[in-house]
């Protein structure tokens, strides 16, 4: 794996939502220690919510940048975090990039995160290199949304493949036109 380019974080914030104190501090000083300029720490997804409805209630650059949380806390945990994240009706949260750190991950967990709408699910115990490349990635290689009836969050799709089959859509992609959600 190749070293990360170094990028210009001062101006980012990063939300830590975990309920071990420890741990928090560890993510923290890795995210001071590669530049992120703000981070902030939340012990449960209800202190997180209220963190978020506070600083991304407007478009004015005080905005958490991505979220870090952990998928088991009390109170409210990653999941019900991560869906109200992906669910709120203000762009500047339902947006949000969400990486899920968890020491219980399993291929379950994995597809639950990521049919919730995660950016990326880390394992824990995390070292700083991965979390300097995960945050690399994120502002590297965003991701497009994608909604549909029943998922709205990042596109899944992670490679983008050659398709050698023959296109059975009905119409071809210079007569379609691009319909507009209406609020």
């Amino acid at each position: 794996m190749s070293e990360p380019e170094h990028l210009d974080l001062r101006k980012f914030t990063v939300l830590i939502v975990d309920d071990y104190a420890f741990v928090s501090q560890v993510i923290a000083d890795v995210l001071k220690e590669i530049g992120v300029g703000r981070v902030l720490v939340s012990e449960n997804g209800a202190h997180a919510k209220e963190q978020i409805r506070s600083l991304n209630n407007f478009e004015n650059g005080s905005n958490i940048d991505v979220v870090i949380t952990d998928w088991l806390m009390p109170i409210m945990d990653g999941r019900e975090l991560l869906q109200w994240i992906r669910n709120s009706q203000k762009d500047t949260i339902r947006f949000l990039p969400v990486v899920v750190c968890s020491a219980y991950t399993s291929g379950d967990l994995v597809s639950q995160t990521r049919d919730l709408g995660a950016h990326e699910i880390i394992v824990k115990p995390v070292s700083a290199s991965e979390i300097a490349r995960r945050i690399q990635h994120l502002v590297n290689n965003p991701r497009p949304f994608v909604k549909s009836k029943t998922y709205f969050g990042p596109d899944r799709r992670r490679k983008n493949r050659p398709f050698d089959h023959k296109d059975r859509r009905k119409a071809n992609p210079q007569n379609m036109k691009a319909h507009y959600e209406q609020k």
